[in-house]
């Protein structure tokens, strides 16, 4: 997992100097961006403000809170992974039977995230040299130093839940946090100096300003935070049982009330089925109210518009940059729909599957259950997605919809194919995960890069219509879902004929 994190983060901040170059290749008009961004506040929330108006400077303004953001979840599960998941399948109880210290899991846990934090880092600092080593070096700590903020975090969180995905979801709430944060700080003023920006650690990276007379004393309250939490949370797991929390677990109903094998699954998977909808609900929203301003700052630079519509759409850029939004909302939720199907994997080998399984309740009745929850999940997340963007746009709510629920196809394949792979064994399912990355990957460097177009046709997003602005085309929509169709038989009958983990 942290190769193909490291990887994914790295690429998406080392891609962007040679695409920012080429959309604004001269420096009136990186000084119009940077100009541009001093009276547009909602660009300034979703980017941050600009320091300088060199290429470094508009990387890291165009890409810094994002990496940082990406380093922040690969951090918390990656300690959340090597504390919290261990103990709740009983691999820990097991090492520490033998001649292993209460703290050496967290101490292993954060050792590996702070190696993944350094070598994004090096990658960061080594791969932006060329536009200054200063600023290069600044970003790439800058960035390591969110990751091991939250990796702290979550070491903390992992003490007090005795579920290791409440630990991942409350963690990852906080993340969200920090970014609501430094974006409503930056809305409010033009230099970074809100005090909601500083009360994130996403502002602090923000404030660093690389390639912008960097502020290096901004890393002392990285190493403050990280080394303030550490403490907290080797305090609390010297005082913590093996498998416990500090929180107790809430005890259930006294008669039970699920039924049905669709029943279970909702019950454990409405949270997050929920916790995805409202927060595409709200980011459709904010991405429909930037449409308007982010038009306004391509203005006629033919390179963006050129982007802009290899991504998304091709008639007319308002239409091009709704149809851009539409197409990251659906490759991002096909990490939604990945998570929902490994449920089942998650399920299977820490062995809560078996005693539903000891019942009246066939292999498939169970597996049916939990993907008509990632399915239809997906479906309800796009169609939230859909109006929050059209809402926030504020015309044109039927183009905008279908722009949205057109990339369902595409992403019901990537689950189908997560079907197929945990349907084959469970030592294949997290391999899911990356075919889900690469999708996301394509479509959000693929343009920026001008990947051939054999390459981009890797990902099942590019074949779909372009909408809104172009017609519709049915037959790769219905050639998509028939795949998608095909990859989940094919998974639920190489389960039904394997066996089950012990």
């Amino acid at each position: 997992m942290i190769p193909l994190w490291v990887l994914v983060t790295g690429l998406m901040v080392l891609s962007m100097p040679n695409a920012l170059a080429s959309v604004y290749a001269t420096a009136a008009d990186r000084a119009g961006v940077a100009a541009q961004m001093l009276t547009n506040s909602s660009l300034r929330a979703t980017y941050g403000p600009v320091f300088s108006d060199s290429v470094g400077g508009l990387v890291a303004w165009r890409i810094g809170a994002y990496a940082g953001v990406l380093a922040a979840v690969m951090s918390l599960l990656v300690v959340v992974r090597h504390t919290r998941d261990e103990e709740e399948s009983g691999r820990q109880e097991l090492i520490s039977s033998a001649m292993v210290g209460r703290r050496a899991p967290l101490t292993a846990a954060l050792g590996a995230a702070f190696a993944a934090n350094a070598v994004l880092a090096l990658l960061i600092a080594v791969g932006l040299a060329g536009q200054g080593a200063q600023g290069a070096v600044a970003l790439g700590l800058g960035t390591a130093g969110v990751g091991m903020v939250f990796a702290t975090l979550a070491a903390i969180v992992a003490q007090f839940t005795q579920s290791a995905r409440l630990a991942k979801g409350l963690t990852g709430g906080l993340v969200g946090a920090a970014f609501v944060l430094r974006a409503a700080g930056d809305a409010a003023s033009t230099d970074g100096s809100s005090v909601l920006t500083w009360l994130s650690p996403v502002g602090w990276l923000e404030n660093l300003r690389a390639f912008a007379d960097e502020r290096w004393w901004v890393l002392a309250l990285f190493g403050v935070a990280v080394a303030v939490q550490g403490a907290a949370a080797y305090a609390l797991a010297g005082r913590r049982d093996l498998g416990m929390g500090f929180l107790p677990s809430r005890p259930g109903p006294a008669a039970g009330r699920l039924g049905t094998a669709w029943a279970l699954a909702w019950r454990l998977q409405r949270g997050a089925v929920l916790g995805w909808s409202l927060g595409y609900l709200a980011a459709g929203a904010a991405f429909g109210s930037l449409t308007k301003g982010a038009t306004d700052l391509v203005g006629d630079n033919e390179r963006t518009r050129e982007i802009i519509a290899r991504m998304g759409g091709t008639a007319g850029l308002t239409d091009a940059f709704l149809g851009t939004m539409a197409g990251m909302l659906g490759m991002v939720a096909a990490l939604h729909i990945v998570q929902s199907v490994l449920r089942l994997h998650a399920e299977e080998i820490s062995q809560r599957a078996e005693p539903v399984l000891a019942n009246a309740v066939g292999r498939l009745r169970w597996a049916a259950g939990h993907l008509t929850v990632a399915f239809g999940g997906s479906a309800l997340v796009m169609l939230l997605g859909g109006l929050g963007l059209a809402a926030g746009y504020g015309h044109d709510l039927g183009p905008v919809l279908a722009a949205c629920l057109v990339r369902l196809p595409a992403i019901w394949l990537i689950g189908g194919a997560a079907t197929l792979l945990y349907g084959a064994s469970p030592r294949l399912a997290p391999a899911a995960w990356g075919v889900a990355g690469a999708a996301l990957l394509l479509g959000w460097i693929g343009p920026a890069l001008d990947a051939p177009q054999a390459v981009m046709n890797l990902s099942p997003f590019t074949h779909l219509p372009a909408l809104p602005g172009t017609p519709m085309s049915w037959p790769p929509v219905l050639t998509l879902t028939a795949t998608a169709a095909a990859l989940t038989t094919a998974g639920l009958t190489a389960l039904r004929h394997r066996d089950m983990s012990t």
